[in-house]
Order: C-alpha cells, then structure tokens, then sequence
C-alpha cells in the first residue's frame, strides 16, 4: 500500500491553518498544522514530514529564519506570503524554497503545486539536494566558473554567455535534477523588471542549448518538463 505524504502547514492565522490542513486531508493527504517556529521546530523533532506549507509572516522567527533549518533537514517546502514584493519571493527561493504561494490563494492550486514538487523529489523523503553557489562545476563535460563567469568546453575552449545566459545557467546549475518553472527562473535569474515576459526564459534556454548541447533539438543537458517547467538533467560535480 501507497504511503500516504504527510505535510506540515505552519500559518499563525487559524483561520487559514485550520480549513486548510482539513481540505488537504479531504483531498487524501495526512496534514498536521502549527502556528508559529517553535512548535514546527517540535514538530519536526517528533515527526517525518514529506513537505511543509511555510508562512513568510510568522510571530517570532519569520518564515525565511526557518527556510534554513528546512533546507538544511532536506525537507521540501512551500512559502505562502501576503507580499507581492519580488525581493521577498526571491529570498525565499534563494533559501531553498521549491515555490511559493500568494495569499489570497486557492486551495486548489496549492494542493497541485504540492503534488508537484512531491513528485519532483522523486516522492518521500528525498529531497533535491543542491550545490553550494561560487564553487567550480562540472556540468556533464562543460567546466563552469560561477566567479570568473566562464564555461568551458571539453576542449579546453571558452564559450560566450551573455548575462541573461549566465544567470540563467547559474540558477539551474545550483538546482540539478529540480524542475524550475518559469516564474521561478524569472526571481532567480533575472526578477521580473529585467525580464518582464515569460517568453523570455524560453528564449535564453533556446540560445544556452544551442551553445551546450550536442544536438539542441533533442536537448539532453537541460530538459523541458511539459507543463512544469525546465531542468539540468545531468550530474553536477564540484570541478
């Protein structure tokens, strides 16, 4: 029989917290809700969760204090904000974030968004681990230099990237085998004021295929997830 996922909802307010965590259990999932850092801190010390709905505004320690210990536990979460201030989604993202969530919100969209990034953890208790930011790495067989901002080919030879390229690459890099949608590429790489068409990621993955990938129409490296989003499908290693 099927384990049933078990999420954590972490929301001070009740009168989010509580139909919240009774629609997610309606829907077939086990949900345990608290309202503050102290008590998911407990939680997760008695308890294994599969994911965790995470409220950016929280008495105490905020939502982006305890995206650290979630990220560090290998947990994945969801950050639910009442902010439409893009530094606030960016922060959470860089922390560890798989996506976020602005109230007011659906219900229904946050139970797929959960099912999504359960299934892109490849399913209980495995996490995406990723790779710490400025070191080397080598990505398949292309060396990639975050600080000099240089990539390079297996023979030796440096390729070209233009910021947005470079950015993008980063992002992805630092996240293998985790499925970015374009929203989030859009935070992570950019924000939204330098690129402010969706289009544009699809752009930048076109021109970073071409210049990676052994046949950029059949791409092998960085993969299009239908419907979700795009990812680095390869080893990434420490240079």
């Amino acid at each position: 029989m099927e384990r049933v996922p078990h999420i954590l909802v972490v929301d001070d307010s009740r009168e989010i917290r509580e139909p919240l965590a009774r629609y997610l259990t309606k829907m077939g999932l086990r949900v345990s809700a608290v309202g503050d850092g102290r008590a998911m801190r407990q939680s997760l010390a008695t308890g294994a969760f599969d994911l965790v709905i995470l409220d950016l505004m929280l008495p105490g320690e905020s939502g982006l204090d305890l995206a650290r210990p979630l990220r560090e536990a290998r947990i994945p979460f969801i950050m639910l904000t009442a902010m439409s201030e893009e530094a606030d989604r960016i922060v959470g993202l860089e922390l560890g974030a798989d996506d976020y969530v602005c109230k007011p919100f659906s219900p229904r969209e946050l139970l797929a968004r959960i099912k999504v990034v359960l299934r892109r953890a490849g399913g209980p208790g495995r996490p995406l681990v990723e790779a710490e930011a400025g070191r080397p790495l080598r990505i398949d067989r292309w060396r990639f230099d975050p600080t000099r901002r240089e990539l390079t080919g297996p023979d030796g030879v440096a390729v070209a990237l233009s910021s947005a390229e470079f950015r993008l690459l980063d992002v992805l890099a630092r996240r293998p085998g985790q499925t970015l949608n374009r929203d989030q590429l859009l935070d992570l790489s950019a924000g939204r004021a330098a690129e402010p068409f969706d289009r544009s990621i699809d752009n930048i993955i076109s021109r970073l295929r071409r210049k990676i990938e052994d046949d950029p129409k059949a791409p092998r490296i960085i993969k299009t997830v239908w419907g979700e989003g795009y990812c680095l499908s390869v080893p990434v290693e420490e240079a």
